[in-house]
């Protein structure tokens, strides 16, 4: 062997010494990092068992008081809902006893004393703290937040009692030479029937009945100046019962408020129509609106409606003196108030009409020249073949109070507004 060669082979057993060693040390250093490694996330996770279970607690300190306080409101909401719910379904019960009570007051002409009402509370015990709760405070703050709240609807609901008036040993049957054969003159703010002629016998309404419509609208309408399509099933519907129009066109977008003035000023079918479609999704769903409104009236047991026009039909009646119950209740809605009081007005301008339709209450603009001893406010007019020509009309007298006359079965339009001035001229002052 040669030197060189014994010198490449010592060379060679050094180096797989030295690659043994390394190895073995490799094994030995990778073996304890990973030992660190699976320590280190044990720590984490044992941490991280501890962070959760001290998360949980902390949350079940706080759902304690949390829900305490959830019942308590769930305890005080349940009692405002059910206040508020009361209120709303017994408003009409509660106007119907009032209307009751005033028949009863001036059937026995005696004063009535207002009761006072007893205050009703009720204790109680939550979390140790004693609350008394006054209803009738909560009935206040409930009626607060409905007026701050709730959208109103246009004119508000009216708080005024129904009118009910009742003849007496002065009520007379007619004056001059009247030629309607159902009328009914009345001093609002006294309750007395001045003069009737068949004031309760079933008439047909004719358009008197928009008085209603526009009405009940307004008491389901929050936006006046919403906009509405004038349908091909709305002038038909007219048309066929050759009704009186406004003059909208079919595919013309009109607002709601124009639907009201073209309801009363030209009595206008389409008009009307349109008002119950938009408040109510049909005429039919909205005539039962308006019954539910003359139940309300206390009249449901002498009027019943079956549109919202007037047209004529066996179930569509009422009578002079119902009709003048409704104009009180629209003169009390101060929206109503203003369109039956409108004597010109001139629809929003479309693309179908561009300078808007002159709009005209014949009635009120023929009867401001007739000296009526005040001022009329508001009328309504109507004719259907079976009721002739008819209208309602109130009026504030120089006395400042307020009358309302009703007719119905005249000749003409001309004789049936010389017939309300009769009436006016010969009981106001």
């Amino acid at each position: 062997m040669t030197v060189s060669t014994a010198n490449n082979y010592e060379r060679d057993n050094r180096a797989a010494a030295l690659r043994a060693l390394d190895e073995l040390e490799e094994a030995q250093y990778g073996y304890t990092a990973q030992d660190e490694e699976r320590a280190r996330r044990r720590r984490e996770r044992i941490h991280e068992m501890k962070r959760q279970k001290e998360k949980q607690l902390l949350m079940r300190k706080i759902a304690i008081p949390v829900m305490f306080v959830a019942v308590l409101f769930a305890v005080f909401a349940g009692i405002g809902v059910k206040a508020l719910v009361g209120r709303h379904q017994t408003a009409a019960a509660e106007r119907r006893t009032e209307a009751e009570t005033q028949r009863e007051d001036a059937a026995a002409d005696k004063g009535s004393a207002k009761r006072e009402k007893p205050q009703m509370r009720a204790d109680f015990n939550l979390a140790g703290a004693d609350i008394t709760v006054s209803f009738l405070g909560m009935r206040e703050m409930q009626t607060a937040f409905i007026e701050t709240h709730v959208t109103r609807t246009l004119g508000g609901k009216s708080k005024e009692p129904v009118l009910f008036a009742q003849a007496d040993d002065n009520t007379i049957g007619s004056v001059g030479d009247c030629v309607s054969e159902n009328v009914v003159f009345i001093d609002v703010e006294s309750g007395r029937i001045l003069a009737q002629k068949d004031a309760k016998m079933r008439i047909s309404p004719a358009s008197m009945t928009k008085i209603l419509t526009i009405l009940v609208a307004a008491e389901h309408i929050t936006d006046a100046d919403a906009a509405f399509e004038i349908t091909t099933d709305i002038t038909d519907y007219s048309f066929v019962n050759h009704c009186s129009n406004a003059g909208f066109e079919i595919g013309e977008r009109v607002t709601v408020m124009d639907l009201f003035y073209g309801t009363i000023l030209p009595s206008g079918a389409d008009a009307a129509v349109g008002l119950a479609k938009y408040a109510a999704g049909s005429q039919e769903e909205f005539v039962k609106l308006m019954n539910e409104k003359l139940a309300e009236l206390g009249l449901s047991e002498t009027s019943h409606f079956t549109n919202c026009v007037g047209i004529h039909e066996e179930n569509h009646y009422s009578t002079v003196y119902d009709m003048a119950v409704i104009l009180k209740a629209a003169y009390d809605n101060p929206f109503c108030r203003e369109v039956l009081s409108r004597r010109i007005y001139t629809t929003t301008p479309t693309p179908e009409h561009p300078e808007g339709l002159t709009l005209s209450n014949l009635f009120l603009r023929r009867i401001e020249d007739r000296d009526t001893h005040g001022e009329v406010l508001c009328a309504k007019t109507g004719y259907v073949d079976q009721s002739g020509n008819c209208a309602a009309s109130l009026s504030v007298g120089n006395d400042g109070r307020l009358y309302i006359c009703v007719s119905a079965h005249s000749q003409s339009s001309g004789t049936c507004i010389k017939d309300h001035v009769s009436f006016y001229q010969y009981f106001l002052p």
